[in-house]
């Protein structure tokens, strides 16, 4: 049973409910500046990540063959169409008051980090919940503190983060007799710099096609593997 995975969740929509109650003893210039901090906090998980990397090249080599296929694809325009749909639909008119391309960092904050992932592949392999536990002690403060900047929105992001979370969670017992550790640090890594452009974006410094760049996550582990094999 997904423990952590629901655990995660529900810390997330607590938080989040909680951040909405405080939300107008919040003053603007709070708001205004809480999204870079939290970009910076990205920024350095994800550095923490990279330093994990065990083969540069086939992490490097993945996140160009990714991020061309999310272009390709435009999977990012396609999701932000799709958001800003559902976002009208809940909030009408007031919508317009939303920034989507932080909401959409922030949501893949909390749905595709490497903490995450690896947790839900942990929680499935080994029966250890600690590190989606630990994940939903951030994730709780997390959010609250979004949910005080950009509204109710961010409980409905424990939505995606359950299919997400609980995908990877069924299908680790799948690919695991497949796996090396090297492949699973060259993960981790690729997990890392996406971490450190989901900052960049939040932070607002430089527009970057976080989503477009996600596939990236599904071409690291055989791109790794073949490095391995090859060298």
């Amino acid at each position: 049973m997904p423990i952590g995975v629901i655990t995660n969740c529900l810390s997330l929509v607590t938080g989040g409910l909680i951040g909405l109650l405080l939300r107008s003893r919040m003053s603007e210039r709070l708001k205004t500046s809480l999204p870079l901090i939290f970009g910076i906090i990205s920024m350095a998980m994800g550095i923490i990540g990279i330093f994990k990397v065990h083969h540069l090249p086939s992490v490097a080599l993945s996140l160009l063959t990714g991020t061309l296929l999310g272009e390709l694809f435009r999977l990012e325009d396609r999701l932000y169409a799709w958001a800003e749909r559902l976002i009208h639909r809940i909030y009408r008119y007031r919508a317009h008051r939303i920034n989507i391309g932080v909401l959409m960092g922030v949501a893949v904050l909390f749905c595709a980090s490497g903490t995450g992932i690896f947790g839900a592949m942990e929680s499935r392999l080994l029966g250890d919940h600690t590190l989606l536990f630990t994940k939903s002690l951030l994730d709780f403060f997390t959010s609250m503190i979004f949910a005080m900047v950009l509204g109710s929105v961010v409980c409905w992001i424990a939505i995606p983060q359950f299919v997400i979370l609980g995908t990877i969670f069924l299908l680790s017992g799948l690919i695991a007799p497949y796996t090396s550790a090297e492949m699973l640090q060259d993960f981790s890594a690729c997990g890392g710099m996406i971490m450190l452009a989901t900052g960049i974006r939040i932070a607002e410094i430089k527009k970057i096609s976080i989503v477009n760049m996600l596939p990236s996550l599904l071409a690291v582990m055989p791109i790794s593997f073949l490095f391995n094999a090859i060298f």
